[in-house]
């Protein structure tokens, strides 16, 4: 199959330049853009927002809002008005978010699967235009109903990595936004979880696959993997017991990686881990490796691959290396 490809807007870009950058990726053609929502860096939904105010017809997406950061009925809110100013565009996934971000909240759920089964749930039935009345055991809602429901409900994606929550986003969403470190085997991995969900829920929609991936191009394939080895490094110390690696079968060497480097985790990692690690969780080298790499990715069952460009100072420099060298060897 041909590969959709989508462009990420990194969280330390600054925000003033998002609509100049997502004028950029549309014109470069495209088929998603994503800001992100990384606590305490620019909002996801007003950079969301932004980036469909600065184009005409690309899809937007939202990679992801906490379920706890805003109340499902302030949740549903803000996607209703962002899907009624630009119909058919807006793409909203929502996560549980990385636990030392909401930690410092002050947020420590007992439940994961109880909050994301209540928060989309309850965001669904409130764009759909129902008032909810109901005591759960995360969220309470008094006759709460939108005045501006949108005239379609926009899908509603979930971010999560691990089983159960996989099955639950199977039974309750409309897509699955995939986190960076996603290799072939856990796509396919995913898409079976997800499916046992569905055959659960008796549902026969389709339910699309967006996946995140680290990305570096560069006509120097070395200086490409070499410049993500750092930030794969910090992702992996960030997640260093998940899905994600164990299904690639390198979680426990991973374990003991982190486990031994402590507070420098990350940088034993960066030094220690394999390079087949970087071959096999990031796009990353010439052209022609990348194009192979977002297509194996889809062929896998991603039906589109999102590319997050690092470092984010060569952003401009990736997306017109990726429309000219890259996309044609796409088809």
């Amino acid at each position: 199959m041909t590969a959709n490809v989508g462009l990420i807007l990194g969280s330390a870009i600054p925000p003033e330049r998002l609509p100049e950058l997502a004028r950029t990726v549309e014109r470069a053609g495209f088929a998603e853009l994503w800001p992100c929502e990384d606590y305490f860096f620019y909002g996801g939904i007003s950079g969301a927002a932004a980036a469909l105010a600065a184009t005409s017809e690309i899809q937007v997406g939202l990679g992801v809002v906490s379920a706890l950061a805003r109340h499902p009925a302030a949740l549903a809110m803000e996607i209703a008005t962002i899907a009624r100013l630009h119909p058919g565009r807006f793409l909203p996934g929502i996560g549980l978010g990385v636990p030392a971000w909401i930690n410092q909240m002050g947020y420590h759920p007992d439940s994961p699967a109880t909050v994301l089964r209540e928060a989309v749930t309850s965001v669904r039935q409130l764009l759909d235009g129902e008032e909810l009345t109901r005591t759960g055991k995360v969220f309470t809602f008094d006759r709460v109903k939108l005045v501006h429901p949108p005239e379609v409900r926009p899908p509603l994606y979930m971010g999560v990595v691990g089983p159960n929550l996989l099955r639950l986003s199977g039974e309750v969403a409309d897509g699955n936004v995939v986190s960076v470190l996603a290799g072939t085997e856990y796509i396919r991995w995913l898409r079976q979880k997800v499916g046992e969900g569905r055959a659960t829920s008796g549902r026969t929609d389709p339910q699309r696959i967006t996946t995140f991936v680290l990305y570096s191009v560069d006509k120097d394939s070395a200086k490409a993997k070499k410049s993500l080895r750092a930030i794969t490094a910090f992702y992996l110390s960030a997640m260093p017991r998940s899905a994600l690696t164990d299904v690639y079968g390198v979680g426990d060497e991973l374990w003991d990686m982190y486990t031994r480097g402590g507070t420098d985790a990350a940088a034993l990692i960066a030094n220690e881990m394999p390079e087949q690690w970087v071959e096999d969780l990031v796009v990353a080298g010439d052209p022609e490796e990348c194009a192979a790499k977002i297509q194996a990715l889809s062929d896998a069952g991603s039906d589109s691959v999102c590319l997050y460009p690092m470092p984010i100072e060569r952003t401009d420099e990736m997306i017109q290396l990726t429309v000219s060298d890259v996309l044609p060897k796409l088809g």
